[in-house]
């Protein structure tokens, strides 16, 4: 073949793949025109996200005052050429979940929480004008009768999240706040306010910015007797309270799933 028919030959070629893409495009574009189905974003988009999780260390409080974490070192990347820990961790340590069977004989452990009750909306009651001056202040009914007067009926499957403002102490002795004689001091859920969610919401669970659902003074842990057997679960030690909104959050619970667990350290976080 001359070099003038390989060049001719050539450029039919390519005009023949740019009239087959145009009509390609063409076909495209009435297509996208008569479904008009929208881009899709490459994740879902939220304004602002708060990590609701303390960092655990073995100087985290924990509610008997016995270290609740433990980080053994394994292998060095220097001696080695990788790093590995082992990891002793109490279940109730850190920011964590109370699962039902953690005050009860049979109830879901920790690994059997439902989905659907760990993507939750964020209800928070403010009760940090009492608790700064009554360590043993508790959430009670009339708190919660006045949060839904002024943000609306709590939602189906919420976390309500009591804020005293202890999330400010966790690194100070005043977060176990322990008197001479053992005892701990600081707010928690008062049973009948426990019982009113119980009765009135289907809220998932409750959570708290202290070491307990119950307020530190509680000689019978009421409100974990209560909530726990009814199938919900508890919070405990979440932090930042202070920074999320009355209403309007939803809250991102990763719970530990390992088997028969009654609890554990989880990391949460909320979207606003």
């Amino acid at each position: 073949m001359c070099d003038v028919c390989v060049v001719n030959s050539v450029k039919e070629r390519m005009l023949s793949r740019r009239n087959l893409f145009k009509a390609a495009a063409g076909l495209a574009a009435v297509g996208a025109a008569s479904t008009i189905i929208p881009a899709l974003p490459a994740y879902a988009a939220t304004g602002t996200n708060m990590d609701m999780t303390h960092t655990l260390s073995p100087e985290f409080p924990t509610y008997d005052g016995k270290p609740g974490f433990k980080f053994n070192k394994q292998f060095d990347f220097a001696a080695n050429g990788y790093n590995l820990n082992e990891l002793v961790i109490g279940e109730h340590s850190g920011t964590h979940i109370d699962a039902p069977l953690h005050f009860s004989a049979d109830g879901l452990s920790v690994d059997a929480l439902p989905i659907s009750d760990l993507i939750v909306p964020l209800c928070v009651i403010d009760i940090r004008a009492r608790a700064a001056s009554d360590a043993d202040t508790q959430l009670t009914p009339d708190d919660i009768t006045a949060w839904v007067a002024k943000n609306g009926p709590i939602p189906e499957r919420a976390c309500v999240a009591m804020l005293s403002g202890w999330g400010d102490k966790v690194e100070t002795p005043g977060f176990r706040n322990a008197d001479d004689k053992g005892g701990q001091h600081y707010p928690g859920f008062h049973i009948e306010a426990a019982k009113m969610l119980l009765e009135t919401t289907k809220a998932a669970c409750i959570g708290v910015d202290t070491l307990s659902l119950d307020h530190g003074a509680s000689a019978d842990f009421a409100t974990h007797y209560a909530w726990l057997p009814a199938g919900r679960y508890g919070i405990e030690c979440l932090a930042n309270l202070d920074k999320m909104p009355a209403t309007g959050a939803t809250l991102i619970v990763g719970a530990p799933k390992f088997k028969g667990g009654t609890g554990g350290p989880a990391r949460i976080f909320a979207m606003m």
